[in-house]
């Protein structure tokens, strides 16, 4: 088992130095109430200057959620691996991790095992080997074996991908299970057995959600295109949270629009079940409730006209 022990002062001031730029960049990103960040001394470090520049950076962490810290990795041009692997190196060093410090390691380990794996990786490659190899160089040697009590992460991956559907892979359960155990596993997930495994179990329920994601998505823009065709220009949309009469050029550029949204986050809440919920209104309206909408706006548009 690798063991983090607390670093060196100069391996702790020299990786202090090297994520300043980055902490400086979340606290513009996101106007972070702190002071100004202490100035580097070029000479040899101190204890006070370490404690000083890690008293800083512990009120930034503070301050900065991780769906902050996924939103600006995922956006920004400064996500290198070696940037990745030293945030790693950070928070994994700490003497005392608390849940915040877990849910940023586990965001952190994920997108360096994005960012270093081959792009057509294949989902069966994905094993605890092939992890624990991509993550040796943060991680150190693993043996890779799934922990005991983590054996019911395989039975989530498995039930995951018999999802056909977004709504499916939503209403069953099944994220919530994967977050249930990461929460509940305490001090026992910065085992590097456990956090290799739970780094394979949530790249894998990404791959998930963005094949379903990608597939609801195209399902209602060939819907929308199918409704135009046949003369349909509006449709109830109000289970989604729209107009009862929604234009069908207006749900495409919306459709656009998440398919950014939604590639740098796949727990979007409210937006993420009006997509769902969408890909069902344009369903109903495909099998014929459309036709009662489009009907409607053309009888409210001849009684505009009248008006005049």
């Amino acid at each position: 088992m690798t063991s983090f022990s607390a670093l060196s002062l100069e391996d702790h001031w020299n990786l202090l130095c090297s994520l300043q730029p980055i902490y400086a960049a979340l606290v513009r990103e996101f106007v972070v109430e702190v002071p100004a960040a202490p100035a580097l001394d070029l000479g040899p470090p101190s204890q006070e200057s370490a404690d000083q520049e890690s008293a800083w950076f512990q009120q930034v962490d503070a301050q900065v959620q991780v769906h902050q810290l996924r939103q600006f990795l995922q956006t920004t041009s400064l996500a290198s691996e070696p940037v990745l692997r030293d945030l790693l190196a950070y928070h994994l060093h700490k003497s005392e991790k608390g849940s915040s410090d877990r849910d940023k390691t586990d965001f952190l380990l994920v997108q360096y095992f994005s960012l270093c794996a081959p792009s057509r990786l294949e989902d069966s490659d994905v094993d605890m080997e092939f992890v624990a190899q991509t993550l040796e160089p943060v991680l150190g040697p693993i043996e890779a074996k799934l922990p005991l009590w983590l054996n019911s992460l395989d039975t989530v991956i498995v039930s995951a991908m018999r999802s056909r559907r977004l709504s499916e892979l939503l209403h069953s359960g099944i994220l919530e299970q994967g977050r249930k155990l990461k929460t509940q596993s305490g001090d026992r997930y910065f085992e590097p057995a456990a956090m290799v495994a739970f780094a394979r179990f949530s790249f894998l329920m990404r791959r998930v959600f963005f094949r379903l994601m990608h597939d609801d998505l195209n399902a209602i823009q060939d819907g929308l295109r199918e409704l135009e065709r046949r003369g349909i220009g509006a449709i109830d949309c109000r289970r989604a949270q729209f107009s009862a009469e929604e234009p069908i050029p207006r749900l495409r550029m919306i459709c656009q629009s998440w398919k950014v949204m939604f590639h740098a986050e796949y727990s979007s809440g409210q937006p993420l079940r009006m997509l769902v919920v969408l890909r069902d209104s344009v369903d109903d309206a495909l099998q014929g409730g459309g036709k009662q909408a489009s009907r409607a706006a053309a009888a409210d548009g001849n009684s505009s006209t009248g008006r005049k």
